[in-house]
């Protein structure tokens, strides 16, 4: 018979989690308290959060447990990697109906747990509630390691804009699940069919954390993790920072021709790839400015260029206004 959430009582379905997560370098005192305590070193933490609502960030008939665990943690490190930190501690808040499989949640936890030891954090504690469908909500600390944060209002004319991770293939992903082109299983850890990168690119991102700290590093002027799409996240950095980003096309040839497997799957042309590139939120990649000159950490692309906002701060495409949508909204979709 499958065991349910309904099964168990709190206590025994956190006998079940707690092993399966990572105790992390940093922390001093992990799950069973009141409350965590982690080192901070530097003095200062980063902190964000997430949440993600069944139905409207992920689908169970598409994400295993596992998948969802993955992409709770991978959102959330990223954003520390755009502040140019390193990711310490995760809290994790669990909202599970009771009709909900005990393995879904145990699964929740290894992808959590494996997301999270690749960057070298921990799940250091959380709580627990019954609901109506699967919610999570996720609160992350990280390190700065005694440099300045990289904030969104830094970008200066004349910085060169680069982008580091892939582009597109998570709303390539979606695409080609919400029309049935593709199973989950064609994005299965397993899978080496010519649909496995997006359709995986979707259920399981994997942000280039890496690449926030060395960008840092290399003097980048803004930063943040591009979540809701290209266009969007760029005139965010725009708007804090009072300033045109124009990106050029032709530097996003290469991400195009990537999606063009997905395009065809479709019946699609390059137009639908490029607007999967601009508009397509989720790859979780980092989109930074650095200065005149300065010399790209690994895995960044140079995607454009900044200019002066004469007064209107905004995005354009070879100096023109984009003519894809602006990227995912969570109040409209």
């Amino acid at each position: 018979m499958t065991e349910r959430v309904r099964d168990l009582d709190e206590t025994a379905l956190l006998a079940r989690i707690f092993p399966l997560l990572p105790p992390g370098a940093a922390t001093l005192v992990g799950p069973g308290d009141d409350a965590a305590v982690v080192a901070a070193p530097d003095g200062r933490y980063v902190v964000s959060t997430d949440v993600l609502v069944e139905d409207r960030h992920f689908r169970r008939r598409w994400s295993t447990g596992y998948d969802v665990g993955v992409r709770a943690a991978a959102q959330n490190l990223a954003d520390i990697a755009a502040m140019g930190g390193r990711p310490t501690a995760l809290v994790v808040g669990l909202g599970l109906p009771g009709d909900l499989e005990v393995s879904w949640v145990e699964g929740f936890a290894r992808g959590l747990a494996d997301a999270c030891t690749r960057a070298g954090a921990a799940v250091v504690g959380g709580d627990l509630s019954g609901a109506d469908t699967v919610l999570v909500s996720v609160a992350v600390h990280g390190d700065l390691g005694g440099a300045a944060p990289v904030l969104r209002s830094g970008a200066r004319p004349g910085d060169v804009v680069a982008h580091a991770g892939v582009r597109g293939r998570s709303a390539a992903g979606l695409a080609l699940l919400s029309a049935g082109a593709a199973s989950p299983d064609d994005g299965a850890p397993s899978a080496h069919g010519p649909l496995a990168p997006y359709v995986a690119g979707f259920l399981r991102p994997e942000p280039p954390l890496d690449g926030g700290p060395a960008a840092a590093a290399a003097g980048a002027t803004a930063m943040l993790d591009v979540s809701d799409g290209l266009l969007r996240d760029a005139g965010r950095i725009a708007r804090a920072s009072g300033v045109v980003v124009d990106l050029e096309e032709a530097t996003l040839a290469t991400s195009v021709s990537d999606l063009a497997p997905a395009a065809r799957a479709l019946g699609e042309t390059a137009s639908a790839a490029l607007a999967w590139v601009l508009s397509g939120g989720e790859d979780h990649g980092l989109l930074a400015t650095f200065p005149p000159g300065a010399t790209l950490p690994a895995g960044f692309t140079r995607l454009g260029s900044v200019r002066a906002g004469d007064g209107s701060p905004r995005v354009t495409v070879d100096g023109r206004a984009p003519s894809a949508g602006p990227g995912w909204d969570h109040f409209r979709g």
